[in-house]
């Protein structure tokens, strides 16, 4: 079996109204991309939660999946005169079928984090054997080890915990922070999210693990203080988040922030340092994690 796919290029105020016309025109699904993506002229966006994204790319590209045998061209053009715009450049290419979950797994591999630590999927082995390997899988909630702000926490971690710590994960999202915690000595964990989602994903992830961690939505969350808290979330939230978090770090505790953009952190180290010894930034990518010592 095969599909069709329609690669159409188009400005991107449009790109929204063109992918539901798409839709409504036979489309089994339609992705939006950047259409610089890849290039020197590429423009990475960044939303903090609550804001307006406040730039967007200029050319977007719609890949829209279609039953082979449908006519493109008049897909094309009948979505352009439903919008009343100029007819867009576009193009098409078969789409074979294929085993789409060993592709999608051939996308993810093991990860290494430090000399003792790796983030492994589970149809992998840990390259390894005598590793701490945290089982991970690609899923609902953020957090698998790829991106910056989550290696940086890693390695904080792997770095600061001596064994016997209570921790506590603000912001959870797969409970990645909270395993790795339980799995270089933390005595207790405790992860945090505001979505639903998360909470799912947390509890399997722990369970996948065989380590025993406790999620909470913010408001379940009991009331305590931490010899370490972890939060790896945004600029603005860690902001307004502040002294919430500080009140549950314990005296000469230690907190480290993280989701934080290089040139967010002197706001971010501001605010913090109201309540803690703040120690120099660590860097990846162009971001940043924070941490210091309770005072």
């Amino acid at each position: 079996m095969s599909w069709l796919e329609l690669r159409i290029t188009t400005e991107s105020i449009h790109a929204e109204r063109f992918s539901d016309a798409l839709f409504d025109l036979g489309a089994l699904s339609v992705s939006i991309e950047d259409a610089q993506a890849g290039t020197d002229a590429e423009k990475p966006i960044f939303g903090e939660p609550g804001e307006p994204v406040d730039q967007l790319w200029e050319q977007s590209i719609l890949l829209a999946l279609f039953d082979k045998g449908i006519n493109t061209a008049l897909i094309v053009a009948a979505a352009s005169t439903s919008l009343k715009l100029a007819l867009p450049s576009f193009d098409v290419v078969r789409v074979e079928e294929q085993d789409w979950v060993r592709l999608t797994q051939s996308q993810f591999n093991p990860i290494p984090i430090s000399d003792r630590l790796w983030i492994t999927p589970t149809w992998h082995e840990c390259p390894d054997a005598g590793a701490i390997s945290i089982q991970l899988d690609p899923g609902l909630a953020f957090g698998t080890g790829s991106h910056p702000t989550t290696r940086l926490c890693l390695k904080w971690l792997d770095s600061n915990l001596a064994g016997g710590e209570t921790l506590l994960d603000y912001g959870c999202g797969s409970g990645i922070l909270a395993i790795a915690g339980i799995k270089l000595g933390a005595v207790s964990a405790v992860g945090v999210d505001i979505d639903p989602q998360a909470m799912t994903a947390s509890r399997q992830n722990a369970e996948q693990n065989v380590v025993e961690v406790q999620f909470y939505l913010p408001d379940a969350e009991p009331t305590s203080s931490y010899d370490v808290v972890i939060a790896n979330i945004l600029t603005n939230p860690l902001k307004a988040l502040a002294p919430m978090l500080a009140a549950k770090v314990k005296l000469n505790g230690r907190i480290a922030l993280s989701g934080i953009l290089a040139e967010q952190a002197d706001d971010v180290i501001a605010i913090y340092s109201q309540w803690f010894a703040m120690n120099t930034p660590q860097i990846e990518d162009g971001w940043v994690c924070l941490s210091g010592t309770r005072k």
